[in-house]
């Protein structure tokens, strides 16, 4: 059977998150729907991650089998024709090798989170930032974050629910940067816990706020307990950025 793989764009707010879901609407729900109108099959996408409600992407890859072969550029056409109104577009569609598998397959996953660091609340931005109207500094938010870069036991940033068989996970790149409005933190690691980019960016945020030094966010993280972490970042600022193969 041949294989594909999509590269998927999605804004996440209308969602209950990635996965398929019972009773609400989801992204996985919404491509397999426009998968079945395109070619009468059923199929069970495979993705990079499981992104939560109200999570973005700008670069969601997953991968399907058909019984027979399509042309990729009609399969991304088709596919957008179907997708529509939700919120959601197919940028890429190719045929692979029955080797690859969008998630075992990846080597790294990017994300970033966007604070909208000003006093006047978010309009046009609303729901794909994180607004915080008290000033951060960011230069002391990207001293903290580099202390916890390499391999580390990650329990102070791993959600109470995740399944994960091990809290060990290295963290490749952890940086904050400020854009005029804006505190940007990128994070990209092979793999990520549940909630662990949203935790470790709720905790850099008393960074920001002067509520804790870079010193403290390091100590949180070597306590490897839960109850040190800070309040966790809310999803609206969270996007998939991309994934690498």
């Amino acid at each position: 059977m041949p294989r594909y793989k999509l590269t998927i764009e999605y804004d996440g707010t209308p969602f209950s998150g990635w996965q398929r879901q019972a009773d609400r609407p989801s992204v996985q729900q919404a491509v397999e729907r426009a998968i079945h109108a395109m070619s009468g099959e059923t199929v069970t996408l495979q993705a990079a991650g499981r992104t939560d409600a109200g999570v973005h992407a700008l670069g969601q890859v997953v991968h399907f089998d058909l019984s027979r072969t399509w042309d990729s550029f009609r399969i991304r056409e088709a596919l957008n024709y179907h997708l529509r109104p939700n919120p959601v577009a197919v940028l890429s569609a190719e045929a692979v090798g029955t080797d690859f598998e969008a998630r075992f397959s990846a080597r790294a996953r990017h994300y970033e989170y966007r604070i909208l660091n000003r006093r006047a609340p978010a309009v046009l931005e609303r729901n794909h930032v994180w607004h915080v109207p008290m000033e951060l500094d960011a230069d002391a938010m990207d001293h903290a974050a580099g202390l916890i870069l390499g391999l580390h036991d990650f329990t102070t940033f791993r959600s109470a629910e995740c399944q994960a068989k091990s809290p060990l996970r290295t963290l490749d790149v952890f940086r904050v940067r400020r854009e005029i409005e804006h505190v940007v933190v990128t994070a990209s690691a092979r793999g990520f816990l549940h909630h662990q980019v949203r935790s470790m960016v709720g905790s850099l945020k008393l960074v920001g706020e002067g509520k804790w030094s870079p010193a403290d966010f390091r100590a949180a993280l070597d306590a490897r307990d839960r109850r040190r972490c800070g309040a966790m970042a809310p999803a609206a600022g969270l996007f998939l950025t991309g994934v690498d193969y």
